[in-house]
């Protein structure tokens, strides 16, 4: 039994005049098909109408096997690949039962909408008109002057079309082009021509997506393949422009551009991949020294330049070289004032820098076209507490150095100053009351950067000496009288080294 499908409400729409004609012409039993062949036509006619497509077809195969001059069965399979969307198919078929039969104008009517949507203008118009010739019934016969009008209006347009190429007047035949390809939907050279003008007009997007579908409508279109790739490379993604110039040698191996611009995308593609390779592995440096060899690789296509340039911003910013992030980054924003990544690894530099103010406006700026990045918004609310923060006490400063400083370097300014600053070192009061002020700032600032945890808060723009930025509340613990230091040794840091000093 067949289970009826939602395809036989949509062949009625799609092909109103198929399956009625067929059943008239058939039961006039002009085919003189035997039992078997009768047998798949019935079975497949039912098929057909529940929406069993792949079914209704194997039984119209079948057929055509058992009767190879069986216009009904060819009539019916053409039929069941329109239905599936398979046009190419279905025009053979409907050809061979032209040939079988003549007269039957809903095969030629049918034939001649499948060229008209291929731009086949003349072919079509023949059909129509052998239509109209062929004593048609009232809905045969208007539908068929109306697709000839129709056909007539496309000739039309496509003589503007080309006048307007011709003349350089891209916009106008673009124009000109969109009306016809409304109707001659599957016409593959109207697409590339359309898509040279999109590449005139600067639209490499409009472009790619017409040469796509003309590979698709041609038959071993390399040419479309390639011009796909190039206009991919110019845009700057090698991945798919490798990806379209491999379909092109793929059809043919000995394509001399398609060969030449694949070993160029490769070269520049096995570079990226490399460099994107040792970034993930913390590798900054090698991965600018890659990044540099893409920019020499391909000098001629500035969004290979951009990039690359976008991406050693990023190393920099990674590697805490504050500086030259700030060079780079700065460069790229010169060319793309609005690049998010840019924008957002200059503000990591500057925040290395202490200059939180620059920081802040690069976060806004980027949040303004990335709203929903949390990386963005953290980095922005750390800018801010940090701003907060360098008003209040800051340790870098305390102990003179970076905020990227490593703790050797940490420990050495600490013994530095703790020696310059020990209490004992002064006389008067006053003097004295000022060092051991500073001494306890120095003997804070040591305790809470040579403790990575604390460290870590404090970077964050959280003071972890502060009560007032601790949850809870609570007292100080650095906010201690100099008696309470008395007795400390602020030169022994766990090292080799012990000191003693004696003071007069």
């Amino acid at each position: 039994m067949v289970a009826p499908g939602p395809v036989s409400s949509r062949l009625g729409a799609v092909f109103p005049l198929l399956l009625v004609l067929v059943d008239l012409q058939y039961e006039g039993a002009e085919c003189g098909v035997n039992a078997d062949v009768e047998k798949h036509l019935e079975l497949g006619k039912k098929l057909l109408a529940a929406g069993q497509l792949a079914d209704a077809l194997s039984q119209f195969h079948a057929a055509i096997d058992g009767d190879p001059d069986n216009y009904i069965a060819y009539y019916r399979r053409a039929t069941v690949f329109l239905a599936m969307g398979k046009s190419k198919a279905a025009l053979p078929d409907l050809t061979r039962v032209i040939e079988l039969k003549m007269d039957f104008t809903a095969a030629r009517l049918q034939r001649g909408h499948l060229l008209l949507k291929q731009g086949k203008l003349d072919e079509a118009e023949d059909d129509f008109k052998k239509v109209l010739k062929s004593n048609p019934s009232d809905s045969e016969e208007k539908e068929a002057q109306s697709q000839l009008t129709r056909a007539d209006e496309m000739q039309r347009l496509r003589s503007q079309a080309l006048g307007a190429f011709e003349s350089s007047d891209y916009t106008a035949a673009i124009a000109f082009l969109d009306k016809i390809l409304e109707v001659c939907v599957w016409d593959a050279d109207l697409r590339e021509l359309r898509a040279e003008c999109f590449i005139k007009e600067g639209e490499t997007r409009k472009a790619i997506s017409d040469l796509k579908a003309a590979s698709k409508l041609k038959n071993d279109n390399t040419e479309a393949f390639y011009k796909i790739s190039t206009l991919y490379y110019q845009l700057g993604d090698h991945e798919l422009s490798l990806s379209e110039v491999r379909e092109c040698l793929k059809l043919d191996q000995d394509h001399k551009r398609c060969f030449a611009h694949y070993k160029q995308v490769k070269k520049l593609n096995k570079l990226i991949e490399s460099a994107e390779e040792l970034i993930r592995d913390g590798r900054y440096t090698d991965a600018i020294s890659k990044y540099e060899s893409v920019m020499k690789t391909e000098p001629g296509v500035a969004e290979y330049t951009v990039r690359s340039k976008e991406r050693i911003c990023h190393c920099f910013s990674k590697d805490e070289k504050p500086v030259e992030a700030i060079r780079i980054c700065s460069e790229v924003l010169q060319m793309e004032p609005d690049n998010v990544n840019a924008l957002k690894d200059r503000a990591e530099a500057y925040l290395i820098e202490e200059m939180y103010d620059e920081a802040i406006q690069d976060y806004e700026a980027a949040q303004e076209h990335n709203e929903n990045d949390q990386q963005i918004r953290e980095g922005l609310e750390k800018a801010q507490r940090l701003l907060k923060q360098s008003q209040k006490r800051d340790y870098y400063k305390i102990l003179g150095v970076k905020r990227n400083a490593k703790k050797q370097e940490i420990i050495k300014a600490y013994r530095k100053l703790a020696l310059q600053w020990h209490p004992d070192n002064f006389q008067n009061e006053e003097e004295k009351k000022k060092a051991e002020k500073k001494f306890i700032d120095i003997a804070a600032a040591k305790e809470v950067l040579s403790d990575p945890e604390m460290r870590k808060k404090f970077d964050d723009g959280e003071d972890p000496l502060d009560a007032e930025s601790q949850q809870g509340g609570g007292g100080n613990p650095f906010h201690r009288s100099w008696n309470s230091w008395q007795g400390f040794n602020p030169f022994s840091s766990g090292g080799p080294f012990r000191f003693k000093f004696h003071f007069n």
